[in-house]
């Protein structure tokens, strides 16, 4: 019974003696091969080195692009100003183009994967002369990938559908749509043409918008930058029938007039003449070739009278807080944190108020005669002292007319708001335990 043991034991000895030379010869045996979760790079060129790109579809269809004074233009099949933002997009899908996977490391004949004709063939060519080339074919059954493989590798990799997607693009899904291509950074002069009335916007020193004709008005920046979004906004749609587009042809031909946009920028000035026909607007540009359908918001913005661009604030400081205030013969000037007249410390809360209904005063509408004695006046100054505004009140029936030191028109007021702050004026009393 000891001999038994005394073999077995001999045997189980030499077993794992045999299985300890085996493990230091292969020392990666019995252990789980960890995955490889390197995505090899397919394609990788930074935004600065690159030149031109071109796309290459299975049908035949191609389109080149090149940047020229760091912009992207379609030069093939047909020259065209280019969407900035959707080339940046196709640009950017190749630093880098990732795969996730190889699929053959030497495959005999990639017609298996439509590798034989892409596709989508990008190639990507850079400053310095080098050019990448990516080949896109059929997609992977039963997942969210496909082939690919980059030309002088002969490997197939699997990459992410979203690549395809990147570079699967057409003329129209990258031509600048837009009807109208300022710069809106660089805009100048707009004039709106509106049936016998031309209004003409441009930029004063502080780049605000104001209304030279038909008078020196100071301008609503709001609603003009609103115009200018719309402008902007407007945009072909390069996927209608050709029924569609023979219908906003005769839109345009027979419609009523309603404006003409002129929008001069650095580069020169741009017209968009718009027709309204029944409810639908139509409009042409000097930037592009054809007629086509505008959005409703755009053209009842050009409708509006002139008098909807106007600003009816009666003052400009806004929120930049004034250093002085002059009202009914009284003058609160700023001192540190505390209002002051006539060298008493006045409540500061009291004071506030009274700028904060200023600051709210805007006319009803607009008049261009009626005022008749002053009634009140009010200076405010503001912006460090670069801003001086002086307005002078006439009691009407129904209210009040203001006129804005020798600016060309005038400011219908309701009573209350004058009031109201006449009110305010003779409320501030020195503050309480000061000087």
């Amino acid at each position: 019974m000891g001999m038994k043991k005394l073999l077995i034991a001999a045997i189980v000895l030499a077993a794992l003696s045999g299985v300890l030379w085996w493990s230091n010869k292969h020392p990666d045996w019995g252990q789980e091969k960890k995955p490889d979760t390197e995505t090899p790079a397919l394609v990788n060129v930074s935004d600065t080195a690159l030149a031109s790109i071109d796309i290459q579809k299975k049908d035949g269809s191609k389109v080149s692009l090149e940047r020229k004074a760091g912009k992207w233009n379609i030069t093939a099949p047909t020259a065209y100003p280019a969407d900035q933002d959707a080339v940046s997009s196709v640009a950017s899908a190749l630093a880098p183009a990732n795969a996730d996977s190889v699929v053959d490391e030497k495959p005999g004949d990639v017609a298996k994967y439509g590798l034989t004709n892409p596709t989508v063939t990008v190639t990507a060519h850079e400053k310095g002369g080098r050019s990448d080339q990516l080949l896109i074919g059929d997609d992977v059954p039963g997942g969210s990938m496909v082939y690919v493989r980059v030309a002088g590798n002969p490997k197939v990799y699997a990459a992410p559908t979203s690549l395809k997607t990147s570079f699967d693009k057409g003329v129209n899904d990258l031509r600048d749509k837009r009807l109208l291509t300022f710069d809106q950074g660089q805009l100048t002069r707009i004039d709106l043409l509106s049936g016998k009335t031309t209004t003409e916007f441009g930029k004063n020193n502080q780049s605000e918008w104001t209304i030279v004709q038909p008078e020196p008005y100071r301008a609503d920046n709001f609603q003009v930058e609103e115009l200018l979004r719309n402008l902007s906004g407007a945009k072909m749609d390069l996927n209608v029938t050709p029924a569609d587009a023979e219908k906003a042809q005769h839109g345009f031909s027979s419609g009523k007039p309603v404006a003409t946009v002129k929008l001069t920028d650095s580069t020169g000035t741009q017209t968009l003449e718009v027709r309204k026909n029944g409810d639908d607007y139509f409009g042409k540009s000097s930037a592009v070739d054809g007629t086509y359908k505008l959005n409703a918001e755009l053209g009842k913005q050009l409708e509006k009278p002139l008098d909807d661009f106007r600003n009816k604030k009666l003052f400009d400081f806004g929120f930049s807080d004034p250093t002085k205030v002059e009202i009914q013969g009284k003058t609160f000037v700023k001192s540190g944190t505390d209002w002051k007249m006539d060298g008493k410390t006045m409540d500061s809360a009291a004071v506030q108020g009274l700028i904060d209904q200023l600051r709210e005063l805007a006319a009803t509408k607009f008049a261009t005669e009626g005022f008749t004695s002053v009634a009140a006046s009010v200076s405010v100054v503001s912006n460090d002292g670069k801003r001086t505004e002086k307005a002078e009140f006439s009691k009407t029936a129904d209210g009040y007319l203001a006129r804005r030191g020798s600016e060309p028109g005038l400011y219908q007021l309701d009573a209350k708001g004058v009031n109201d702050i006449l009110e305010a004026s003779n409320k501030v009393k020195p503050a309480a335990g000061k000087k």
